[in-house]
């Protein structure tokens, strides 16, 4: 069999194990019960609260943006989390010197943190829907965007947070960072609260990166055409949202692999030990 090959179906297999065994790890299940019942006591808040200017619940703007923001979320968190804490407990060396280990591990990791996402957004989805259920009748059409959406969010993500994870010094500084990163854009992209009142250079840098474009998408996919007068522009933008997405993607798809090559290559028992002899310090 061709060893490539071999390494993809293996590297499948990996990872449906192991999101399988992260439905029974109790850390795992109790962060993601205590994340989305968080989110959605918000939705909760804002169900009698009105969008300015509309009679239209905030909670149910609020819904689709936070599933936007969740793909973001474990795509970019998911990945930075895993490369980095695995960079330091061996896990990355022991790929690295089995045959196309290196490309088995990272397909595992994908279709781990993909099928993980998807189990978070459909999670909140439903219990956003029972409490908004108007929201659930937007067509055939309409899930198919919530599908797309979601997936390009995923490739446009993944990649960048792979990036992050493989050249942070510590699982420490890498969810620093990308909590920080994620928080900030998350702020000024309009995820719990239309943007339309910031500052005109807030509401440009927002739109450069993937958080506002994927809840952008969301909204367009469950709200009425109507709701459309709250976005900049006061209309859906369905290309301006495929091209940024698109863009941060093949960005992300160019710029990891090598990345990761090279963060395999120089990957040695020596300088792992010295990042756990750092991390004991750390704890002392």
């Amino acid at each position: 069999m061709n060893a490539t090959l071999h390494a993809v179906r293996l590297g499948l297999a990996r990872g449906w194990i192991e999101f399988k065994h992260s439905l029974l790890n109790p850390q795992d299940l109790g962060f993601t019960i205590v994340s989305t019942v968080a989110l959605i006591v918000v939705l909760y808040f804002q169900r009698e609260a009105k969008m300015p200017g509309a009679e239209f619940m905030l909670a149910s703007f609020t819904l689709p943006s936070i599933l936007g923001m969740l793909a973001a979320f474990n795509g970019l968190i998911g990945a930075v989390g895993s490369l980095a804490v695995e960079r330091e407990d061996g896990t990355l060396l022991r790929a690295k010197a089995l045959p196309q280990g290196m490309l088995g591990y990272l397909i595992g990791r994908v279709v781990l943190l993909t099928l993980s996402a998807l189990i978070s957004i459909a999670i909140l989805l439903v219990a956003g829907l029972i409490m908004i259920p108007a929201l659930a009748d937007i067509g055939v059409g309409g899930w198919l965007l919530v599908v797309g959406v979601s997936l390009l969010g995923l490739v446009a993500t993944l990649p960048l947070g792979a990036v992050i994870g493989s050249t942070a010094k510590s699982p420490t500084s890498a969810a620093g960072f990308s909590m920080l990163a994620v928080g900030g854009l998350t702020a000024i992209s309009g995820i719990f609260y239309p943007i339309s009142s910031l500052a005109g250079w807030l509401q440009g840098v927002a739109q450069a990166f993937p958080l506002y474009w994927l809840g952008h998408g969301m909204r367009m996919a469950f709200l009425p055409d109507a709701m459309a007068a709250t976005e900049l522009g006061g209309s859906w933008r369905p290309v301006p949202m495929v091209l940024v997405l698109s863009a941060w993607a093949v960005a992300g798809l160019v710029l990891a692999p090598p990345i990761l090559r090279r963060m395999a290559r120089r990957e040695s028992g020596s300088l792992m030990q010295a990042r756990r002899d750092r991390a004991l310090q750390r704890i002392g």
